[in-house]
């Protein structure tokens, strides 16, 4: 029996340097991982870097993976609710009794290598080692990876990816990663492995001519959306949308995917090709991955925070995107799959993010946004600072400020209701970061309950 609650180690762990600041250097992960046995060479890794889609993408490929009947672990960052989100053993956070135990198994190791360098290990580097034990110790037949930022210095680039996955590259974390997405993306290309095979998504020429050049330095194979994959076709339906993709060993028709928006279906067109490419679906192989194998995996496949509907009348939708690129791609989806008429909006944002570019790729859709800030308070934007931004894009009239979440729900939900008796349906689209869109899930499930 541990002597350690969760919360204690959840405590530790947040004592530790945060995940948004970060040193170039994997010194101290690979020191780390060299003393637990390197267990991220105990199985097959698929590895994810990219801007906007990576953790859907990583349930995507994790999902299939099981359908195909292979046990997975998949890590990914950051949370919305809890951090045993981070690490899951098919499907599923490990359990609180587990992540105790894997901290308690790597605690003395975590000791030496503090003691040994010049910082001791980030909060971010102790996770991906618990993560990797956990693998290992269950055991997985195949572990879904996705980098915290970046991919050359990221702590999970000391594995080694059978399959590398690239995501789009876009504008995030500019201070840390660079200005321009040709740039982020020689520092994304650094999980690019010789040997492997890396699936890239739809990028800007400029963007595939940096990775297929790193790609020829390294030997791996390449498949790229739009060339060797994509999708044929794509239609809405009922609670998501109906896809015919194009894979590297046959074309998979009518597969259901239950999410939302048409970054979503390049999401699935990735995960097929990475799931072909781990598994070796080629015409050579044909039946390894199958269109059934397919449907029933993506029947199951759920994205929380990207596009979820909490509640019902008026409609509440939560969705983590956090940088102008993802917020587009939010926008289109909402207006395609909603007909929110009028649609309120809920912006919590972080200062280090382009906030302004956020607000402009909103201001099309939403009548009002109410601006409120979220309880990361050390990185949040002060919601009277947003306020003023927004009103520069959307003009004051259309502005509320509220500092606390709570009664920014509430003045959007009232918003919807009193628009929707002359207009039609209203809803409300709650975003502007992770930690946002977690909180907003948190409180409005926690409510329901209550009002049960």
């Amino acid at each position: 029996m541990s002597d350690l609650s969760f919360a204690e180690v959840s405590a530790r762990l947040q004592q530790r340097w945060p995940e948004h600041k970060i040193e170039p250097t994997l010194e101290r992960v690979r020191r780390l991982v060299e003393l637990l046995g390197d267990p991220q060479k105990a199985y097959p890794v698929v590895h994810l870097t990219g801007t906007n889609g990576k953790t859907s993408t990583a349930r995507m490929i994790d999902t299939l993976l099981r359908a195909s009947g292979l046990r997975t672990g998949r890590f990914t960052s950051p949370h919305l609710e809890s951090v045993r989100e981070r690490i899951t053993l098919d499907g599923e956070p490990v359990s609180e009794q587990r992540f105790v135990e894997a901290y308690e198994e790597i605690a003395p190791y975590l000791d030496v290598v503090d003691a040994e360098q010049e910082h001791p290990l980030t909060f971010f580097e102790a996770m991906v080692g618990m993560a990797f034990a956990i693998f290992a110790d269950a055991p997985v037949d195949v572990a879904v990876i996705e980098v915290g930022l970046g991919g050359s210095w990221d702590a999970t680039n000391v594995a080694d990816g059978t399959v590398s996955v690239i995501t789009p590259v876009a504008v995030d974390h500019a201070h840390l990663l660079g200005a321009d997405p040709v740039t982020i993306a020689g520092e994304k290309s650094g999980i690019i492995k010789p040997g492997g095979t890396t699936v890239m998504a739809q990028q800007s020429l400029e963007v595939f001519e940096v990775l297929l050049r790193k790609a020829a330095e390294m030997g791996a194979q390449v498949a790229r959306e739009g060339i060797e994959f994509g999708v044929v076709s794509r239609t809405l339906a009922v609670g998501g949308q109906m896809v015919s993709i194009k894979g590297l060993g046959a074309e998979y028709d009518e597969l259901f995917v239950p999410l939302h928006g048409e970054y979503q279906a390049h999401n699935a067109a990735v995960a097929v090709a990475a799931v072909e490419a781990l598994l070796g679906a080629s015409p050579e192989t044909e039946g390894r991955v199958t269109t059934e194998l397919l449907q029933a995996g993506f029947e199951q496949v759920t994205s929380p925070g990207r596009l979820e509907v909490v509640r019902q009348s008026p409609t509440i939708v939560v969705d983590a995107a956090h940088n102008p690129h993802g917020a587009e791609a939010t926008a289109a989806a909402v207006s395609e799959a909603f007909q929110f008429q009028p649609l309120i909006g809920v912006l919590g944002c972080m200062k280090d993010k382009d906030v302004y570019g956020l607000l402009e790729a909103y201001e099309p859709i939403m009548e009002t946004v109410v601006c409120t800030r979220n309880s990361f308070v050390e990185r949040s934007m002060p919601a009277e600072e947003l306020g003023d931004l927004a009103a520069e894009v959307f003009g004051e009239e259309r502005v509320l400020v509220r500092p606390h979440l709570i009664d920014a729900i509430d003045d959007a939900i009232r918003l919807a209701e009193e628009g929707a008796v002359a207009l039609g349906s209203g809803g409300v689209l709650i975003t502007g970061s992770v930690i946002t869109a977690g909180e907003a899930r948190s409180l409005l499930v926690r409510r329901q309950k209550d009002e049960k």
